[in-house]
């Protein structure tokens, strides 16, 4: 066990009763459309957290792959601090000088030659969806519009995102969805290339299901996405809000594949906890979006882009995207001996890097094994119907990983599981 870990107390992992009176005031003023646990975080510090009645929680979720580099990390908050003293935000009719620095950063490092940037994935995705669609339109080929997306994927929340998420759930009460769209079965090649048309622009995909299971690309699969894209002369457009900036050991996940899309969404892991939200293209698209065709009042303000500058110099600098690749294996190791242990209710781990998943069966319940394992001071959250999903910071060590999988396996134990 790591020594931050160590220092808690026996009490501190309790399931203690005591209700924090402010939940009541959530549940009397705040929308109804999250499922929050029954406690009110209040600091944290690396990869833990302590809520308002002082106890202690190891977070192996990091707001769901977002807070990269933990909770409080000093150069982080110090570049925030300093950032907001100097300039936070000034609108797009200018530049600002934190701006230009991560543009330029973020397309040497990833192999891209222009940067949009809004405040969450979901706007990513929706510049996304409206470049890939205007490309053609400015090129004079209006007729090009239809995409091509996946069964059980999660692009966001906007109307746009929503249309290319391949799940009916999130689709389900809001009118007609935003037509244009195919869905087909991730990991089905055969399946995309029967899709294609003279009407398709692009095909949008994830490395690996996220929200949808924590699923990753069969061998080969983005490479003959890229293909088929090339073929048909349409764009293969990358969605990597979850699995961007080393959550899989690389910068991207497509990386792994070899692979290069035509563009890529960010945002998750991009501000370490600070929200902003990114797209990249390729020179051949810009042009597409022309003065007054897209914006986001606050994208791209100089406190969201300094933050993130600061988050791709940490990874670089303290080698967290190794850390992620050699971590991931050792999570997936503890992972899979769980699931040997408990394979009534288990059936296997899967993911890539320090985007893990454990896969329950045989009518085990995943929100009942979140909740035990909370109890015993470890947060996690669930992916798909039956997956309890590990997305910790790249800072997390071993030890902490450990402590994780073990109250894991504690809680299946308790349970009879």
């Amino acid at each position: 066990m790591s020594t931050a870990a160590s220092t808690s107390t026996g009490a501190e992992r309790e399931h203690v009763p005591a209700v924090d009176p402010l939940i009541a005031v959530g549940q009397r003023r705040l929308l109804g459309n999250y499922r929050q646990a029954p406690i009110v975080l209040d600091r944290g510090k690396g990869c833990e957290v302590w809520d308002t009645q002082g106890r202690r929680y190891l977070d192996l979720c990091a707001g769901v792959a977002v807070s990269a580099l933990g909770h409080a990390h000093p150069r982080l908050t110090a570049t925030i601090a300093e950032q907001a003293g100097r300039l936070m935000h000034a609108s797009n009719y200018f530049y600002n000088a934190e701006n230009l620095r991560l543009a330029d950063e973020l397309c040497a490092k990833l192999g891209y030659d222009r940067a949009f940037f809004c405040n969450s994935g979901a706007e990513a995705n929706e510049a996304l969806l409206k470049m890939a669609r205007r490309h053609f339109f400015v090129n004079g080929q209006p007729e090009r519009y239809r995409l091509i997306a996946m069964h059980n994927s999660f692009h966001g929340r906007t109307m746009g995102a929503v249309a290319l998420t391949g799940n009916a759930k999130y689709q389900e009460g809001f009118g007609p969805p935003l037509a244009g769209v195919t869905h087909v079965n991730y990991g089905d090649a055969a399946a995309v290339r029967k899709a294609m048309g003279p009407d398709v622009a692009g095909i949008v995909v994830e490395p690996v299901i996220g929200e949808g299971g924590v699923i990753p690309a069969p061998a080969g699969y983005l490479a003959e996405l890229r293909k088929i894209a090339d073929e048909h002369g349409a764009l293969l457009l990358i969605d990597e809000v979850q699995t961007g900036m080393g959550r899989t050991g690389r910068w991207l996940g497509q990386q792994h594949d070899g692979v290069v899309a035509d563009a890529v969404s960010l945002a998750k892991g991009l501000g370490g906890g600070f929200p902003i939200g990114a797209l990249l293209i390729k020179e051949k698209l810009n042009g597409a979006l022309t003065p007054g065709s897209h914006g986001s009042t606050f994208g791209g303000n100089a406190l969201a882009c300094a933050a993130a500058r600061t988050v791709m110099a940490v990874i670089e600098q303290d080698g967290l995207l190794d850390a992620a690749a050699k971590n991931g294996e050792h999570l997936a190791r503890g992972l899979a001996a769980v699931a040997a242990k408990h394979e009534k209710s288990c059936s296997g781990e899967r993911g890539r890097g320090l985007l893990r998943g454990l896969v329950l069966t045989g009518g085990a319940d995943v929100r009942t094994l979140l909740g035990a394992v909370r109890d015993r001071g470890v947060l996690l959250t669930v992916a798909g119907a039956n997956v309890l999903r590990f997305t910790p910071p790249l800072v997390v060590t071993p030890a902490e990983l450990d402590e994780g999988v073990a109250h894991v396996d504690a809680a299946l134990t308790d349970l009879g599981w």
